[in-house]
C-alpha cells in the first residue's frame, strides 16, 4: 500500500445458513368428529435463521370426494400474527397456529400443508 510493494493475503470464511422452519409436533392428526362440527388443534412453528422479518403464508390441501367434487376443510389461523421476527439476540419466536378442520360430507384424508416464506422457500 502507498507504493509498498508488500502483499497482503487476506482469507475469509463463512457459514451460509438458510432459514428453516420445524414443528411441534412434527406431524399432526385430527380426531374424528361428527358432520359440520369442527375439530383444531395448536401447533408451534419454529423458525430458525431467518436473518430478516418474513411472513409465513399457507398452501391448504383441496380433497377431491368419490362424486368429483372439491372441498376445502382445512383453515389456519395465527392468533399473534403471521410474522417472523428477530429478537435482539438473534434467534427467531416461534409462532402459534390453529388448524382446524370442518366437513359437511364424510371424508378422510392423509396429505401435506406447505407453510412458505414470501420467497416461496
Amino acid at each position: 500500500l502507498n507504493d509498498n510493494p508488500s502483499h497482503y493475503k487476506i482469507t475469509l470464511s463463512g457459514t451460509v445458513k438458510s432459514p428453516k422452519i420445524s414443528f411441534d409436533p412434527p406431524f399432526l392428526m385430527l380426531m374424528p368428529v361428527p358432520l359440520c362440527v369442527k375439530t383444531e388443534t395448536a401447533i408451534n412453528i419454529i423458525p430458525k435463521d431467518f436473518l430478516r422479518k418474513s411472513q409465513i403464508e399457507v398452501e391448504l390441501p383441496e380433497i377431491e370426494l368419490e362424486d368429483g367434487d372439491r372441498i376445502y376443510p382445512f383453515s389456519v389461523q395465527f392468533p399473534e400474527g403471521k410474522n417472523i421476527v428477530i429478537s435482539s439476540d438473534g434467534t427467531n419466536k416461534e409462532l402459534i397456529c390453529h388448524i382446524s378442520f370442518r366437513s359437511s360430507r364424510p371424508v378422510s384424508f392423509l396429505g401435506n400443508m406447505f407453510f412458505i416464506d414470501e420467497e416461496k422457500n
